[in-house]
C-alpha cells in the first residue's frame, strides 16, 4: 500500500501544478486577484495605512509568488521535455534531417551559439541563391517579353 502511495504522489503534485498553472493564468484569477489588491487599498483608512495593514500585503504576495514560481516552472519543465519529444520524433522521421540537432538541448550555450551561427549563414546563402534565382527569372521574364515585342 504504502508503494502506492508513492507512486500516486508524482501524478498529485504534477496534477496539482498543471492545475494551478492554468488557473492562475485564467480570466477569473486575474479579476479574484484584482478584487483583494482593491478590497486592501479600501481598508487602508480603516486601518489608518499601519504598518500591519502594509506587512498583509507584503506577505500574502511574497507567500504566493513563492509557492508559484516552483509550480510554474514544473509544469513549464514537463511542458518543455513533451515539446522536446515531439521535435525529436520530427527530426526522426524525416529522412533528410540531420540527427545531430535531436540532443541540442545537452550543449552548453557556447556549442549552441555556434550551431545557431551555422543555421544564420546557411539561411543567409539559400537567401543569396534564392535572390539570384528571382533576378534570373525576371531576366528570363523580361527577354521573352522583349522577343514577343520584337516579333509583333
Amino acid at each position: 500500500m504504502e508503494t502506492q502511495n508513492e507512486n500516486n504522489k508524482p501524478k498529485f503534485f504534477e496534477t496539482l501544478a498543471s492545475k494551478v498553472t492554468k488557473a492562475s493564468g485564467s480570466n477569473g484569477a486575474i479579476i479574484i486577484a484584482f478584487c483583494i489588491v482593491l478590497f486592501w487599498a479600501l481598508t487602508g483608512p480603516f486601518f489608518h495605512y499601519s504598518e500591519t495593514w502594509q506587512l498583509v500585503i507584503n506577505t500574502g504576495t511574497t507567500i504566493i509568488t513563492f509557492l508559484m514560481v516552483f509550480l510554474i516552472q514544473k509544469a513549464q519543465n514537463k511542458d518543455s521535455l513533451a515539446v522536446h519529444l515531439k521535435l525529436n520524433e520530427l527530426i526522426k522521421s524525416h529522412k533528410e534531417s540531420s540527427n545531430r540537432l535531436i540532443d541540442v538541448e545537452n550543449l552548453n550555450e557556447d556549442q549552441i551559439f555556434i550551431i545557431q551561427k551555422r543555421y544564420e549563414n546557411l539561411n543567409k546563402m539559400n537567401q543569396q541563391a534564392l535572390n539570384k534565382i528571382k533576378e534570373e527569372t525576371e531576366d528570363l521574364k523580361d527577354g521573352i517579353k522583349q522577343r514577343g515585342n520584337s516579333k509583333a
